[in-house]
């Protein structure tokens, strides 16, 4: 069995000396379950603002949050949710609470004064967020990344550079003093230990527990950070998975003959330490949850703050009465994919799969195949976790953030996702699902993100059902075995250069495309009333 290391949302392999996350399943593809238009910014400035919290002891009286100029976030904070998240994670809320809506107003109450200013920052990433965090007896500046699909980087503190994802229980020890004799006192009985820094030291400890304070007594240290994990699958010592590309996967020959979603199975089974069945468990939770949600949506939404109005009861009124042209199960998608954009733009509890921009393309096309297919529900959850491998793929090598790669990077993935689970559902082989994701990537190639007032609904919902619609076709022509030509692995290396590569002002900024339309100037000043 192979072990591989890879950064979330990072181009090619790391180093073996460096701090790295394995991509699972349930953290970086499917999840997380949410409330607000985007999972990089309001699923992810929860989890920033819960590690803020934990380095305060829970203790705050102000907080400072700078964003660079020349990054997504200077103009995207505010209509796209990150001050909503982020002023929630501080107060200890977590990314599915019903309150996360009235988070400004309720921080004020709290009685921690907020500032936001907009200064260059030396940002490493478009989604850079740089807090100083300030109490009457101290104050820490932390400084993190949004990472795409909820996922975080935290990159310093206190000026000390090193990193940490959120998927542990870490203790952070501030000295100014020799390390050595504190490492001594460890012990090597922890998952990793790391010094950063050099003068002023910060000794990262990551394990499944803290490190007891009995440990520590007697040492000249400044401080203690304990911080918890907010991932819900944790990392743990010796952490390996069976494989992190297509190659790997099929260069076993014992696996060609294996479906996606068994393979899928496999490797967040090894990669959490979960038991299959505890695997396909939690993948039928979240079938659940969506359908639940599907039918929020389908019964109708109203939240004030929207571009667009209750749709699908219009499109379920036209599709029942036989007034819509002919298309099979895509009508049905469409219903699917809508109500469950429907449902986030109102603040209802979606799953990021693999965002929350992209949240209606894959469960939308899977669910609703299911129902026209007669489908049992564990056979849609194999179908979810099929397409969590190809997004694991994805992530290993490319990014779903928008910031980062464009809307290709969300709706495109969603729809190569969807693609693959709906032909490992039909039963079709290994081959045919990885061909079927390869076409669908191969057709968003180079889509932009631009947001309309700043929203995630103009054209968002548009690509979300045309993602939907690119994955039953590629998915069909791959059960007839129509060629790929090219491999996934070449098309995701391709999606990662070509979304790099796009212009900053076509990455979710919301200073290009349709979002400096004259009619998307119009939409955003009637918000803004």
């Amino acid at each position: 069995m192979s072990t591989h290391s890879s950064c979330s949302g990072c181009n090619g392999p790391a180093t073996e000396t460096s701090s790295v996350l394995l991509p699972s399943i349930f953290n970086d593809v499917i999840g997380p379950v949410m409330r607000g238009p985007s999972s990089s910014h309001c699923a992810a400035s929860v989890r920033i603002g819960h590690l803020a919290c934990d380095l305060m002891k829970d203790s705050i009286e102000s907080v400072l949050i700078e964003f660079d100029p020349n990054g997504s976030l200077a103009t995207t904070h505010d209509g796209q949710g990150s001050d909503m998240g982020l002023f929630g994670g501080l107060l200890g809320w977590d990314a599915a609470d019903e309150r996360l809506v009235n988070s400004e107003s309720a921080i004020k109450e709290a009685g921690i004064k907020v500032e936001i200013a907009i200064r260059d920052i030396q940002a490493s990433h478009p989604n850079t967020y740089k807090l100083t965090l300030t109490n009457s007896k101290e104050q820490h500046v932390l400084v993190a990344n949004s990472t795409g699909g909820g996922m975080i980087e935290l990159v310093s503190v206190d000026g000390i550079a090193f990193q940490s994802f959120g998927d542990y229980h870490e203790t952070l020890i501030l000295t100014a003093s020799d390390p050595a004799p504190i490492l001594q006192a460890l012990g090597e009985d922890w998952d990793g230990v790391n010094v950063h820094g050099d003068g002023t030291y910060l000794i990262q400890v990551r394990g499944q527990q803290f490190v007891e304070p009995s440990v520590l007594d007697g040492f000249d240290i400044d401080n203690v950070f304990r911080l918890r994990p907010v991932l819900p699958v944790s990392s743990r010592k010796d952490m390996a998975v069976p494989f992190l590309t297509c190659d790997e996967m099929l260069s076993d020959p014992k696996n060609g003959s294996r479906s996606l979603s068994e393979l899928a199975i496999d490797y967040e089974s090894e990669r959490g330490g979960l038991t299959r069945d505890v695997v396909l468990q939690k993948m039928t939770g979240i079938v659940q949850l969506l359908q639940h949600s599907i039918k929020e949506g389908v019964a109708g939404t109203e939240f004030e703050d929207r571009i667009l109005h209750f749709q699908c009861g219009k499109f379920k009124e036209e599709l029942d009465a036989g007034r819509l042209l002919d298309s099979g199960m895509l009508n049905l998608m469409v219903l699917y994919v809508t109500a469950l954009m429907e449902v986030k733009s109102s603040m209802g509890i979606i799953v990021a799969a693999p965002t929350a921009g992209s949240c209606g393309a894959l469960p939308g096309a899977c669910l609703a195949a299911g129902e026209v297919m007669g489908w049992s529900e564990e056979t849609m959850a194999r179908g979810m976790l099929a397409a969590g491998l190809i997004g694991v793929f994805v992530t290993a090598r490319s990014s779903f953030a928008a910031e980062v790669t464009g809307c290709q990077g969300e709706t495109g993935v969603g729809a190569a996702m969807a693609a693959a689970a709906l032909v490992d559902m039909h039963g079709g082989s290994l081959n045919q699902a990885l061909a079927a994701a390869s076409m669908a990537l191969q057709n968003t190639l180079g889509l932009v993100c631009d947001p309309v007032a700043n929203r995630v609904e103009v054209p968002c919902l548009g690509r979300n059902i045309s993602a939907a619609a690119n994955a039953l076709t590629s998915a069909n022509v791959a059960l007839a075995d129509f060629a790929e030509v090219i491999p996934l692995d070449e098309v995701i290396a391709t999606h990662n250069t070509i979304g790099r590569g796009l212009p900053r002002e076509l990455r979710c900024t919301c200073l290009g495309g349709l979002s400096i339309t004259e009619t998307a100037g119009k939409v955003e000043r009637r918000l803004a009333r």
